[in-house]
C-alpha cells in the first residue's frame, strides 16, 4: 500500500486516508470516523469504543463492507502507531450503525463528489509535487503567482491566471484597487525576500493585493512556500497551524503582521522534498478556504 496520505476535514476534526495503488481505492481511519461520530478527543476511549463495535458487528454477523485494513498512521505526537482502516463502503455501513443527524451530515459529506472545482483542483493541486511545471514557475513574482493559479484552476475558472479588472471585498476589507493593481503588483516584486521576515512581509503585501478574483489563499501559500524553499530552503508545515489561528493572523496582518509572523515561524520544517508534508500542506490550505 501506498503512503499517498490525505487529511479530509468534517466539523474541524481530521479524517485521515491512504491511497492504496495496488487497489487503486482510499482507506480511511476508522479511529477518526469514530471520533467524529462520537464527538470524542480521548484516544483510548475511541480505541475501547472500537473494540466494543467489533465485537458487536461480529456478534451480529454485521460485515463492514470489507473487512479492516491496518497501516501505521502518524498521531499526535508524531509517531506511527498502526490503525484499522475501512474503504469508501466500510465506512457508509461503519457510519450507517450511528443514529442521529450528524452521523446523517456525515454520510452526506462523506459521499460528496469531489467533481467540483475546489475537488478538481485540488487534485491538480496535489499532482503538481510531482509535476515539471513547478520548476518552470518563477519564485517570488507575480508571474509566478499567476502562472500558479493558472495551474491550480486552468479549465475550472475562465479567469484561472488573470490579474482581477474589478474592486473586491470580504469581510468588509477592501482588497488593492483593481484601477493600480498593475503597479502595486510591480512595488510587491520589488520587496526583498532575503530573510524570513522580508519573506513573509511579502506575502502579506501579496495577500492585501488579492489579484485574482478567487483563489487567493490557495496559489498564494504555494507562492509563499515555493520563495522559502528557494530563499531559506524551509517550507510550511501548515498542519502545525490552526485554521481559526492562520485566519485570524491574516485578517490582522495588514496592520499588524506579528502574530502571523510567529505562526508561521514556529512552523517552519526543512523537509521540503517531503511528499507527505507537502500534500499535508495543500489538505490544510484547501481547509483553510472551507465555508470562508
Amino acid at each position: 500500500m501506498s503512503e499517498k496520505i490525505s487529511i479530509r476535514f468534517f466539523d474541524d476534526r481530521e479524517v485521515r486516508a491512504v491511497w492504496d495503488d495496488e487497489h487503486a481505492k482510499w482507506w480511511f481511519s476508522v479511529l477518526d470516523i469514530i471520533a467524529v461520530l462520537t464527538d470524542q478527543n480521548d484516544y483510548t476511549k475511541t480505541r475501547n469504543y472500537w473494540k466494543y463495535l467489533k465485537a458487536k458487528f461480529k456478534k451480529a454477523g454485521v460485515q463492514l463492507g470489507s473487512n479492516t485494513n491496518q497501516l501505521k498512521l502518524i498521531a499526535a505526537d508524531g509517531k506511527k502507531y498502526k490503525s484499522d482502516l475501512l474503504d469508501y463502503e466500510g465506512i457508509i455501513c461503519l457510519g450507517k450503525t450511528f443514529p442521529g443527524t450528524k452521523a446523517n451530515r456525515f454520510i452526506e459529506w462523506f459521499t460528496y463528489s469531489d467533481d467540483s472545482i475546489d475537488g478538481k483542483s485540488k487534485s491538480k493541486a496535489y499532482a503538481l509535487f510531482e509535476s515539471s511545471f513547478v520548476n518552470s514557475f518563477e519564485i517570488g513574482t507575480a508571474k509566478g503567482l499567476q502562472q500558479i493559479h493558472a495551474y491550480l484552476f486552468g479549465g475550472l475558472y475562465d479567469f484561472a491566471g488573470q490579474i482581477r479588472q474589478k474592486n473586491i471585498s470580504k469581510g468588509g476589507f477592501q482588497f488593492a484597487v483593481s484601477r493600480f493593481l498593475g503597479e502595486t503588483l510591480a512595488q510587491i516584486e520589488k520587496m526583498p525576500e532575503s530573510t524570513f521576515d522580508e519573506i513573509v512581509q511579502k506575502y502579506v503585501e501579496m495577500n492585501i493585493a488579492h489579484p485574482f478574483m478567487e483563489g487567493n489563499g490557495r496559489s498564494t501559500r504555494i507562492w509563499l512556500d515555493l520563495i522559502f524553499k528557494k530563499r531559506l530552503e524551509k517550507c510550511v508545515d501548515w498542519s502545525q497551524i490552526g485554521k481559526d489561528d492562520y485566519m485570524n493572523a491574516m485578517v490582522k496582518s495588514s496592520v499588524d503582521s506579528t502574530l502571523l509572523t510567529k505562526l508561521l515561524k514556529n512552523a517552519l520544517t526543512s523537509e521540503i522534498n517531503s511528499r507527505e508534508m507537502f500534500m499535508k500542506g495543500i489538505d490544510y490550505s484547501y481547509y483553510y478556504e472551507e465555508n470562508n
